[in-house]
């Protein structure tokens, strides 16, 4: 029997409609001719959408899309400013810079490639470098014993011996840099200061002292290149270069220091210091009529050439920078006021008992005694805190403020030195009745060393205070030397005040019987000094209390008394047992009158009266 294949069946069931089966309704992608127009359609439109994006590259983003393939192939190069070099008055070169290189490697490459013989090979090394370096080879033992991939082997070595240790170890990479030098050592550091190499703006950069504060002046200005490198941005690719900004050299500057006369008085103060036990101390020389500093010093120094290894005690400039109260040596001011209003002459003769009360304070001298008569130049000579203010009280606080502020007491001097204190004056409407049984013996305010020899500058100099200065002039890369103008001069006092000042400060320093000044030490053989001792109480910071033990020593004063050149401030910080300062400016008085040929005086000292027996 034949087998009849089955019947479809309807949908949802039941037998199969009768009748000739129905045709399949066709979708349009069946159609060749649709498929092949949609296939143009979006053919169409991804050349629409190419087109456009061609014409936003070509026109909105050409300008960035340009400058992103430039940096791609060139680099911006550096090229250092050359560091300008500091001399002193004479042309003494104390700071300039030279080239070298700084020695790098990958301790992480020499581990890989030397294998077990790394370590061996990395001490070698180390020893090396430390030899020619001056370098720790322990240190640098440690630092290439890491696997790291860079370590600093050192930072300023010179080009040739550089080369050499490249020769003999590959892995050394040397990088190069501008390394400061300081020919004279510690000579003036405290005024020069110190550069050192910045990694992060790779130049040196001034970090204290003039280095620091004319950084500017000093660094000038880098230049660039723009050009096609290879080797990461090391190599220029010759006749790449695209643009180019040449390098400002910095300017040169010439101080106002006698390098001969810094290095004896940096010898002296600190033999000086050390001798009498002080804790600090410092000096400074001026030039009398112009107001320069030809020296100016404190008792320790640095190296600048080594200023990471430095002392932090010693890389401040306490002459400019450490205000003190400075005792005797203010009277002058008292005194000056006095003369001015015309109030008293030298010759005065006052009856001064050994205390007086101001205010709620009672005063004494120094010294135990009954009522004395002292002449006002026996008051000045020898220091007696009671006479002068019987004196002062005569001026009046007003006058005696505004000599203050003459003398340039209580405000920055513009020196231009890094950390200038301007002292301390307390405000006039601030006074009370005893402030003025302070100030004028000089306790109650304070100065610097600097301020003070200012003070004796303007007597020295008729009455005419010159602020002080240690820039000389500076030299831009073009060669041209600008003088650094002057500063405004101060009128202080009359000429024939500051000329009677100077002959009763000739008493501080005579050696007379009965008629003996404070400061006969002081006194230089052959010449006339003038000048004035001081001793001030400091502050106990444990009771708040003037303290017993414990003093500011000062001198300050000029040579030749009548007819200065050269002004001298000393302040010493307790030394032992009531040390005067007035042997250390004799020896640096002498020192001045020796190099200079100061001519001799041929007439006989004179000899003032001082106490009326």
């Amino acid at each position: 029997m034949a087998y009849a294949p089955p019947r479809p069946r309807r949908p949802g069931g039941g037998p199969p409609r009768p009748g000739p089966p129905r045709k399949r309704r066709r979708s349009p992608a069946d159609d060749p001719r649709f498929r092949l127009r949609l296939a143009w359609v979006l053919l169409a439109a991804l050349l629409l959408v190419a087109g456009a994006k061609l014409v936003v590259v070509q026109t909105v983003q050409a300008g960035s899309l340009a400058a992103d393939a430039e940096k791609q192939r060139a680099s911006r190069i550096t090229i250092p400013a050359e560091r300008g070099a500091i001399t002193d008055r004479d042309g003494n070169v104390l700071a300039f810079s030279t080239e070298s290189k700084a020695l790098v490697t990958n301790p992480r490459l020499i581990n890989r490639t030397k294998g077990p013989e790394a370590a061996a090979y990395k001490n070698a090394m180390a020893e090396e470098v430390a030899a020619v370096t001056g370098g720790d080879p322990e240190e640098l033992k440690r630092a290439l014993g890491t696997d790291r991939g860079y370590v600093v082997m050192a930072t300023a070595v010179d080009p040739a011996p550089a080369r050499a240790l490249r020769e003999k170890y590959p892995e050394i990479a040397e990088e190069s840099r501008e390394a400061r030098q300081y020919p004279s050592g510690n000579l003036a550091s405290n005024i020069i200061g110190a550069a050192t190499w910045s990694a992060d703006a790779q130049k040196l950069v001034g970090r204290i002292g003039l280095e620091s504060s004319d950084d500017d002046l000093l660094a000038g200005r880098d230049g660039f290149q723009i050009a096609d490198t290879a080797e990461g941005a090391r190599t220029v690719i010759p006749g790449s270069v695209r643009s180019e900004q040449p390098a400002v050299s910095g300017s040169d500057v010439a101080l106002t220091i006698d390098s001969d006369l810094q290095f004896q008085v940096q010898r002296m103060l600190s033999a000086y210091a050390a001798e009498s036990g002080a804790r600090s101390g410092s000096a400074v020389v001026l030039d009398r009529a112009t107001g320069e500093v030809l020296a100016l010093a404190d008792n320790t120094s640095f190296d600048p050439a080594n200023l990471l290894s430095a002392d932090p005690a010693t890389l401040g400039n306490k002459a400019v920078t450490t205000p003190f109260e400075p005792g005797s040596v203010n009277k002058v001011a008292t005194i000056a006021a006095a003369l001015e209003a015309g109030v008293v002459k030298p010759e005065d003769v006052l009856e001064v008992p050994g205390q007086i009360k101001v205010a709620d304070r009672t005063i004494r001298d120094a010294w135990e005694h009954g009522l004395d008569r002292y002449t006002l130049t026996g008051v000045l000579a020898k220091s007696s805190n009671v006479g002068t203010l019987m004196t002062a009280q005569k001026v009046g606080p007003d006058a005696f403020s505004d000599m203050l502020v003459k003398m340039g007491i209580g405000e920055r001097t513009g020196i231009g030195l890094p950390g200038e204190s301007a002292g301390s004056v307390p405000p006039r409407a601030t006074w009370s009745g005893s402030t003025f049984g302070n100030l004028p013996i000089g306790q109650g305010l304070s100065m610097t060393v600097l301020q003070m020899a200012g003070m004796y500058q303007a007597i020295a100099n008729d009455g005419v205070r010159v602020p002080p200065r240690v820039v000389a002039s500076t030299t831009g890369p073009d060669g041209v030397r600008l003088p650094t103008e002057p500063p405004e001069p101060v009128r202080v006092m009359s000429s024939q005040t500051a000329q009677t000042l100077r002959t009763m400060l000739t008493a501080v320093t005579q050696d007379a019987p009965g008629q003996t000044g404070t400061g006969p030490a002081a006194a230089v053989p052959g010449y006339e000094v003038a000048g004035k001792t001081g001793t001030a109480q400091q502050v106990d910071p444990e009771t708040g209390a003037y303290s017993r033990s414990q003093y500011w020593i000062t001198f300050a004063g000029m040579l030749p008394a009548q007819d200065p050149r050269f002004v001298v401030g000393i302040m010493l910080d307790a030394p032992k047992g009531g040390t005067s300062a007035a042997p250390l400016f004799h020896d640096i008085a002498s020192y001045l009158a020796q190099r200079d040929n100061i001519p001799v005086q041929t007439d006989p000292a004179r000899v003032q009266t001082l106490q009326i027996k």
